[in-house]
């Protein structure tokens, strides 16, 4: 068994996140491939919010280090406002100290063959960086999602210290791990003489042992169909203003009865207002967060899965799309045709995904109109149940462990 350090800011007892899958899911089957990990993540004073809960999905053998740290924002404001310096690269910069401490014990007790870490949070990079040229160990960098983009993060310092940590990761690691084609392209054109072959693609997944068996599918309320997203909306990335413009202007009277469930939107005060002001307060529910294992039962209940991205994401997938395509329901995707996820619906549903641009009002309500429509036939289209088989996180890290295997074998 070879060992690898997993450096990830983003791990239990986190909550409201999706990115503590990842890393927990890879360290979780890495051993099934023939590696150890070691994850060496921040102290849960930093998160602001936390589920315990969650820490029973760490593997018992796994060896977790947690680094001091603290949140810039939250531990140092003062009227709401603090010193931006404590913000950049990140506001939870400082766990790079403690954790860059700790990193040098753990090598030197375990001897690890790899290094891995994981965007966001930046500051994650940075210590791949260091610890990559303080032992001379190879080092993967894992993007869940671009880092500077354009006029992303707003900030100019904090842009150009994005700009410096995605270069030195790029340049300096031995392979580059990103979730979606899109990103990996945007990178292969950014920086064409850095792009090398064990450039991957190794997209988020769902792990098939957290899957409840399924209850009451497609019935979660006897009386009307229930429309579920769930996961945070937000304003820019999953605007639902073209999605309420459209069900304001929807004859629901020709149509069965329906609800579309929020959950866990992270934006319920402002989604209330928008709600009142289209007026379609009987066709929208705002739910509170719930556990991961309440969410997935829930998926699996609900008549239909809504996914909603934007043309500014077209280089992302959702993370919660595997899950919704393994919960085994009809999908509609308020996606951009060109964007990474609109091909991901297209593979998962070979020439039937139902797909409608996130900013159009009008097509959007159509969209609705068909998709409910089929769902009282019960004719919506599945995802395919192999493309679903391949999607897990098991196989995910599969492909993982394959790079590490190249990296540290020198193929």
């Amino acid at each position: 068994m070879k060992t690898v350090l997993m450096v990830a800011f983003h791990f239990p007892p986190l909550s409201g996140t999706s990115g503590i899958l990842r890393t927990l899911h890879f360290a979780r089957h890495l051993p099934r491939f023939g590696w150890t990990p070691i994850v060496l993540t921040a102290h849960p004073m930093a998160y602001a919010q936390t589920d315990p809960r969650s820490l029973s999905m760490i593997p018992p053998a796994l060896i977790v280090e947690r680094a001091f740290a603290f949140d810039g924002a939250r531990h140092f404001s003062l009227l709401g406002r603090y010193p931006a310096c404590l913000a950049r690269p990140d506001r939870f910069a400082s766990w790079r100290f403690d954790a860059l401490r700790r990193a040098r014990t753990l090598i030197a007790r375990h001897q690890p063959s790899l290094l891995w870490s994981s965007f966001p949070i930046s500051s994650a990079h940075q210590i791949g960086a260091a610890l990559c040229r303080r032992f001379k160990l190879p080092w993967v960098a894992d993007f869940r999602d671009p880092m500077a983009q354009p006029g992303y993060p707003s900030d100019p310092k904090t842009f150009a210290a994005w700009l410096r940590i995605e270069k030195t990761a790029l340049t300096e690691s031995a392979a580059a791990v990103f979730v979606a084609p899109g990103a990996k392209r945007f990178y292969e054109a950014r920086y064409p003489a850095a792009a090398r072959p064990r450039w991957r693609v190794i997209e988020n997944g769902f792990d098939e042992e957290s899957f409840p068996p399924p209850a009451n599918r497609g019935a979660l309320e006897g009386t009307h169909l229930t429309l579920l997203h769930s996961g945070v909306i937000y304003p820019s990335e999953r605007d639902p203003r073209p999605l309420f413009e459209a069900l304001a202007t929807l004859d629901t009277r020709t149509l069965p009865a329906f609800r579309l469930r929020f959950r866990a939107s992270g934006h319920d005060a402002w989604l209330k207002g928008l709600i009142a002001r289209y007026g379609i307060e009987d066709l929208i529910e705002l739910a509170p967060s719930i556990s991961h294992t309440e969410a997935l039962i829930e998926m699996q209940a609900a008549d239909g899965l809504v996914v909603i991205q934007a043309k500014n994401c077209n280089e992302q997938i959702p993370a919660k799309l595997y899950e919704y395509c393994r919960a085994h329901r009809p999908i509609l995707g308020l996606v951009d045709r060109e964007g990474d996820t609109a091909q991901c619906l297209r593979e998962a549903f070979p020439g039937t995904p139902q797909l409608c641009n996130p900013d159009d009002a009008p097509a959007i309500a159509a969209a609705l109109r068909s998709f409910l429509l089929a769902l009282k036939n019960q004719s919506a289209h599945l995802p395919d149940p192999h493309w679903v088989r391949q999607a897990s996180r098991a196989e995910r890290t599969r492909s993982l462990a394959r790079l590490f295997d190249e990296i540290v074998e020198g193929t």
